[in-house]
């Protein structure tokens, strides 16, 4: 049996796994600082997703506004989920660095030109179509009862939420265009081994409609037009800062624009037969979201409590199971370039381990502390006590799914990385029908008429998409090193169970015996109190139970800690 040793910090070592080789031994060190890199971008940009959702939430009446802006944005935003931040730069990444291994780095850099030019016409005849059966499209998301809360007869000139819908929806089509631009440059940054930069922009879309949104609000509201144009003008105006602060990096590792196109060159076909057919495939959650939408909108209020709950499940989501993908991708595809199989597996068997180490108690926080952490964010304004333990409600039901919606990110990048995409689409299309067929008896049929059945459906076929990739996988690579994953998940639950426990002791104590739920610092102590308890208690049970990527966790904050302060003496 050998072992290695992994290198986290200079003069720091510590054996991690078996049956290991020698240049794997820089690759899980590099794989864990990278991802910590953009786990905390990542974590920004969600945190100001998370801002723009309480303002959203504070301005708006979760069955009139706020509804006809989540309908509106979840068009466009479908399409950016599909096409920017999964397929797209995934296909780029792994053609790109085929390219450059094979044929050198102008042939890449030429390829780079014509999959950013190919794809802006593209996305111009999609943004024009889009607008054009805007309504035909809302028309099919929207069922009856979406329309019935409008809250005047005529809402700054609307007669419906139907018709306030498709207005937004028709300003924010644009933001596809540049978010998907945007998506090419982070694949390509990616490659060049720059995470940090790709993972912060999103962080200046955020911003940007933050910022726009709320002020759009008071002066499109003085000017006649209805406040929620704001919240759509913010999106553009995101969008653009998104790409646009990614061009001066890119021009740093070597891209020059070049106004190059072809349809015939092999690899632009390759990049194309790659996100052709995958769509479903690699995107199953996204088709979820919007298969999901018209069973959503039976009920006023519905979008708006399951956008918000999902809004707090996209951060931790993003700061690991993203975090965690963006990183591990391009090693994977540079191991199975070079036909090197065991360290694929090495990669990958990490990547998860390292996952299910954060997502588990992540999952358990948020079952739960959801009803405080919903409080805390959403209840002021324009939402009250029913919105908070509705949304509430919906969080617990999403959170069963966390580690699933993080670990088939990973796996998927498995397949890519071998260029497959036969899997991810076949169980892909299986996973959405049974989606469709789950909400039809829950919501439909009325058989459990409720918003949380809607995400439970989601939950269940993604859990299920990500357990039969996994095992396809198993079956592409002979193995794929998971054994050790068994006793880790044991530790991980054991652990986790715990610090639930005392999360929940501290939450009862705090809001029952101390402080109660009203006002903010009772508010922020019923969410924060809990989570430092839980944290120690999470930190004591790993160390007890030797959970060593816990201290491949830690040693990386270490490190990034000792660079701040060199860099401050400096």
């Amino acid at each position: 049996m050998s072992y290695i040793r992994f290198v986290t910090a200079p003069g720091v070592c510590k054996t991690l796994m078996e049956d290991e080789t020698k240049s794997s031994e820089k690759q899980n060190p590099n794989v864990t600082r990278a991802a910590g890199i953009v786990s905390i971008a990542v974590m920004g940009s969600r945190v100001l997703g998370l801002a723009r959702e309480v303002a959203i939430r504070y301005y708006f009446l979760s069955g009139v506004g706020a509804d006809a802006y989540y309908l509106a944005f979840r068009i466009p935003n479908f399409l950016r989920d599909l096409f920017g931040e999964g397929i797209l730069s995934k296909a780029f990444i792994t053609t790109f660095l085929a390219t450059e291994g094979e044929e050198g780095e102008e042939a890449a850099w030429n390829l780079a030109n014509r999959i950013f030019n190919l794809i802006f016409l593209i996305l111009i005849c999609i943004t024009a179509l889009g607008i054009i059966f805007t309504p035909a499209i809302v028309d099919v998301l929207a069922r009856k009862d979406f329309d019935k809360n409008l809250d005047t007869p005529r809402h700054y000139g609307f007669d419906s939420k139907i018709e306030l819908t498709i207005y937004l929806t028709q300003l924010m089509f644009p933001y596809l265009l540049f978010v998907s631009l945007a998506a090419i440059a982070m694949g390509l940054l990616n490659s060049k081994g720059k995470f940090g930069i790709p993972a912060c922009a999103s962080s200046f879309f955020n911003l940007s409609s933050l910022l726009i949104g709320i002020s759009g609000y008071y002066f499109f509201q003085w000017a006649g037009i209805h406040p929620t144009t704001g919240m759509a003008a913010g999106v553009i105006v995101g969008g653009i800062a998104q790409f646009a602060i990614q061009l001066p990096f890119m021009y740093r590792v070597g891209f020059r624009y070049r106004p190059l196109l072809s349809l015939r060159n092999p690899r632009v076909q390759q990049v194309l037969w790659l996100i052709g057919p995958a769509v479903l495939g690699v995107a199953a959650v996204q088709v979820n979201q919007l298969t999901n939408t018209f069973f959503i909108t039976s009920g006023s209020g519905w979008l708006t409590w399951l956008n918000s709950a999902y809004r707090i499940m996209h951060l931790p989501i993003g700061i690991f199971g993203v975090a965690i993908s963006t990183v591990a991708l391009p090693q994977l595809a540079k191991f199975t370039t070079a036909g090197d199989t065991e360290n694929f597996r090495t990669a990958l068997s990490y990547a998860l381990r390292l996952m299910l180490t954060l997502t588990v108690p992540a999952s358990i926080g948020l079952m739960v502390l959801s009803e405080p952490i919903c409080r805390l964010l959403y209840e002021r304004g324009a939402t009250n006590e029913a919105d908070t333990l509705a949304t509430a409600g919906v969080l617990f039901v999403y959170a069963f799914g966390l580690s699933g919606f993080s670990a088939l990110k990973i796996v998927t990048d498995g397949f890519y990385a071998y260029q497959d995409i036969r899997a991810p689409v076949i169980v892909g299309i299986c996973a959405v029908a049974l989606n469709i067929c789950l909400n039809y008896l829950f919501i439909y049929r009325e058989l459990f008429l409720d918003p949380r059945a809607v995400v439970f459906s989601t939950v269940l076929t993604v859990t299920l998409n990500c357990a039969v990739l996994l095992r396809l996988l198993r079956r592409k690579t002979g193995r794929l090193g998971l054994r050790p994953v068994v006793p880790l998940t044991l530790k991980v639950l054991i652990a986790s169970a715990v610090m639930g426990l005392v999360c929940w002791i501290a939450k009862g104590v705090i809001e029952q015996d101390w402080l109660g739920t009203e006002g903010i610092v009772a508010r922020v102590s019923s969410v924060f109190g809990p989570i430092g308890f839980g944290v120690l208690t999470l930190a004591g049970m790993y160390k007890m139970l030797k959970v060593t990527e816990f201290d491949d966790i830690l040693e990386v904050f270490r490190y990034s800690l000792r660079r701040m302060r060199n860099a401050r003496q400096i």
